[in-house]
């Protein structure tokens, strides 16, 4: 313990002992501390593990600053919001302007005193209106287009909106800690390529006992590596990861302004606060290299004009560093400088801390382009000069026990990466992550790939369940009886394809195509399957599969009463939308009548199958020819009973003088030709070489006088048969 500090007499302006302020110095002290080993880690750390966690897990302010800006495309959204208040808001101006006062309502109007206030009120200041109102509501609608819209998808549930933030915020993570990674393992080359060098001898000898003097003051057992930037105006010190770099003009400074930089630099390395830095650039990678660009221009081209140009083009990005990222990340900044003053309190060199900040040298200014992105918001030198003053009293006045200002106050205890109960809860939840993810996937594989759903489609099929075959396929608005498609599929004729086997499947995106094997009406067959995946996901993130097409339009030229499906009787309206058939094999009947009847037939509809034609012509029967001669030779037989000569309704007449006593009789009746011309109807007519043969007799009065005769003639028949129920009818055509 050290020994009090004692109190200087009043009046007497207060000094600040070294050796009471400063940390315990290490037994060892004649010998300079060693640099550092691979990577030039700060001392303190058990491990690089620890000294990157400890970098990377200080400032969540900064972190989520510049995972909003970047990843919620903060930049687009401020440009969207503006272009849209700006064109609404001229909306709003005109509109309002011309139109503001026919919106009163007649009522108010035709008020006293009140409706001609209204109306002139409206009258000079609703274009106004009407511009601040469209610019907000543009503003905002532009604003939240760009943050909110493409959250709200039509598959967007909570749990899909909660896995793409993890996801999203994974990504920044690994995006930040392989940045990190890049920038400690190369900053020898990096700032190699910017301009640092290796100290000469006169340099070493200069700086290097100074450095080694303020690491034994701090506790610190080695150094980082020292570089030198060549600039003999300004005088600089930078800090990075595992480098301290100053500039050539520091080799003029007094030795305790030089001591006072390295601990104020010695204290941002051992706290790791590059590993801070590099980590917040890391997180908004993408908008940090957007805002390299103007940056870049504007401090090569120091020129109001081209400032003006860099901010027209670059001004979302601008606004959104300097508005969003810069405060969020500028509390532990300015922490990090306050805590790093601190440092020249430990080692006894206030003094010279407090002349530096005085002249106001521009030390720690920034370590890049990308740095003047996020971290070069430095505390302005007045309030730092309190803070170490404050410091440097309350050292000096403290009462006997510890300082104010100690090094294990000022650097913490790091720790190990973590105590075993820590790991054991990440094991746990590893563990937990690990089941969930594997037991998903074992889901995700047996229920949700591509031959889930064609495995589940067939066997639907197999088990006769409309329905659920249905339920497998995209577009099921071709349905248009969902009850006779049922019926069809549970009725004894149906049978569905078998031995059903995914002989290959090509998966390109969410689209894939399988080529499947199956038997279908006693054929092997083989048929392409179109699927696509589902938008909508299965309890938020299980995204199933479902069958292009898969029902075939049954085109039937034969419609009507009497044509049936496995039995089922289909409807017979011809102008009404086509049956739609799930895949498998049809029984097909068609009406039966006394004339003729309709041979079965089976419809076969294959999976990749979009129509089907049921065709079902009628033959007629063979008995049902013998049944028309029956029914014509019947009617022939009345013709011939009549007694006139043109006997009506007959095939048959004489064409002589005046008959009398006239008699007919059938000497050979025709051979018939009968064709349907309907399931129920056919045309009847004679051909010219089976023409039938009549025999007319009777008498002939010529001038008073009789004369016998008898004549033969041939004669034709022409009509429609009909069925009658179960007998034929026959209807002869008009003579």
């Amino acid at each position: 313990m050290t020994e009090p500090h004692p109190v200087p007499p009043e009046g007497t302006p207060p000094t600040v002992p070294q050796l009471d302020v400063r940390a315990a110095e290490p037994p060892a002290a004649d010998t300079p501390p060693p640099t550092g080993g691979f990577a030039d880690r700060p001392p303190g750390y058990p491990s690089a593990l620890v000294w990157l966690r400890a970098g990377i897990l200080r400032d969540w302010r900064g972190v989520l600053g510049a995972f909003f800006a970047t990843w919620f495309y903060l930049p687009v959204a401020l440009l969207l919001a503006f272009w849209g208040g700006l064109v609404l808001a001229v909306s709003g101006l005109f509109a309002g302007g011309l139109g503001a006062d026919d919106q009163l309502p007649q009522v108010l109007r035709d008020a006293p005193l009140i409706g001609p206030l209204l109306e002139a009120f409206l009258t000079r200041s609703g274009g106004v209106l009407g511009g601040v109102v469209g610019f907000v509501v543009g503003f905002l609608g532009g604003f939240l287009a760009v943050l909110v819209v493409p959250w709200l998808g039509a598959d967007a549930g909570p749990l899909t909106v909660v896995t793409g933030l993890v996801g999203t915020a994974v990504a920044a993570v690994l995006i930040g800690v392989l940045y990190t990674l890049y920038r400690v393992l190369l900053e020898p080359r990096l700032l190699v390529v910017s301009g640092a060098r290796q100290p000469s001898r006169r340099e070493y000898a200069r700086l290097r006992p100074v450095l080694d003097d303020c690491a034994r003051r701090l506790g610190l057992p080695n150094v980082p590596r020292l570089l030198m930037e060549d600039d003999p105006v300004l005088s600089n010190a930078r800090t990075y990861a595992r480098h301290v770099v100053v500039t050539t003009a520091v080799l003029t400074e007094p030795d305790d302004e030089i001591a006072a930089l390295f601990s104020h630099e010695l204290v941002h390395w051992r706290t790791g606060d590059e590993i801070t830095s590099a980590f917040v650039r890391g997180v908004g990678l993408p908008l940090t290299l957007a805002h390299a660009l103007p940056t870049w221009l504007m401090r090569t081209f120091p020129h109001p004009a081209t400032n003006l140009v860099v901010f027209l083009f670059f001004w979302p990005v601008l606004l959104t560093m300097r508005y969003v990222v810069l405060p969020l990340h500028a509390r532990d900044v300015r922490a990090a400088e306050y805590r790093a003053d601190l440092g020249a309190v430990l080692t006894g060199h206030v003094e010279g801390m407090r002349r530096v900040l005085e002249r106001r040298l521009s030390f720690e200014t920034g370590r890049s382009g990308w740095d003047e992105a996020v971290c070069a918001t430095h505390p302005p030198h007045e309030l730092r000069l309190d803070a170490l003053e404050r410091a440097s009293v309350a050292g000096v006045s403290a009462e006997a026990g510890e300082p104010a200002v100690t090094a294990e106050r000022l650097f913490g205890h790091s720790g190990p990466v973590g105590t075993r109960r820590t790991w054991l809860l990440v094991g746990a939840l590893a563990l937990a992550a690990c089941a969930g993810t594997g037991g998903l996937g074992v889901v995700q594989w047996a229920f949700f790939r591509p031959q889930s759903a064609v495995d589940g489609y067939f066997s639907a099929l197999a088990d006769t369940d409309s329905d659920a075959a249905l339920g497998f396929l995209t577009d099921q608005s071709g349905v248009t009886d969902r009850k006779l498609l049922a019926r069809l599929l549970r009725a004894e004729g149906y049978q569905p394809p078998t031995d059903v086997e995914i002989s290959s499947l090509e998966r390109d995106g969410d689209t894939a195509t399988a080529t499947v094997a199956y038997r279908l009406a006693g054929a092997a067959q083989t048929s392409t399957v179109s699927l696509r995946r589902d938008d909508e996901a299965t309890a938020g993130f299980l995204h199933g599969w479902r069958i292009d097409g898969g029902l075939a339009a049954l085109n039937a030229p034969v419609a009507g009463p009497g044509v049936r499906l496995n039995g089922v009787e289909l409807p017979g309206d011809a102008e009404g939308p086509a049956l739609t058939l799930l895949p498998g094999s049809y029984a097909a009947t068609g009406p039966s009548s006394a004339l003729s009847e309709t041979p079965a037939e089976t419809v076969v509809v294959g999976p990749g199958q979009s129509a089907a034609t049921l065709q079902l012509a009628p033959v007629l029967k063979p008995a049902a020819v013998e049944a028309v001669e029956a029914r014509v030779r019947a009617w022939l037989d009345e013709c011939a009973k009549q007694t006139v000569a043109a006997p009506p309704g007959c095939p048959f007449r004489y064409y002589g003088g005046s008959a009398q006593k006239v008699s007919w009789k059938i000497l050979e009746y025709p051979k018939l030709a009968v064709e349907l011309t309907g399931p129920a109807s056919a045309q009847v007519a004679t051909p010219y070489e089976t023409q039938g043969k009549v025999q007319v007799s009777g008498t002939n009065t010529y001038f008073g006088g009789t004369s016998p005769f008898t004549e033969e003639d041939a004669f034709t028949v022409a009509g429609v048969a009909t069925a009658d129920g179960d007998a034929v009818a026959f209807r002869p055509a008009a003579n």
